[in-house]
């Protein structure tokens, strides 16, 4: 069964930190390749931090290990993930004139993959 949400790709301070040493560190590939999702969520869901989804956009799909956003960074029904491949295979290729494909508040579902 699969759940909507809208997922907000964006950087992150460690994946920031991380581009200096180059995009293909250990570092910065783990920090583009984990789904932040929200731990009400998580709960509801019975997901564990660990677990493979499949995030599916209009233009595109992932299958993704997830963890639990931390503190309140995240309300429920929003995902998070930072810019990376992974990101921009959810993204469409308009640019609608900005250069820039729509990368904020995307409409995704997300299903629980058996392990």
């Amino acid at each position: 069964m699969s759940e909507e949400f809208i997922l907000i790709p964006g950087r992150t301070s460690r994946q920031g930190c991380g581009i200096s040493e180059g995009k293909f560190t250990d570092g910065y590939q783990e920090e583009t390749q984990v789904l932040q999702v929200a731990k009400a969520d998580m709960e509801r869901l019975g997901l564990n931090q660990g677990d493979r989804v499949r995030v599916t956009s209009e233009t595109g799909e992932i299958e993704v290990v997830i963890t639990p956003a931390k503190g309140d960074e995240l309300p429920p029904g929003i995902l998070f993930i930072a810019y990376g491949d992974l990101s921009s295979r959810l993204m469409g290729a308009d640019t609608h004139g900005s250069g820039m494909p729509t990368s904020k508040g995307l409409d995704v579902t997300l299903e629980k993959l058996n392990s």
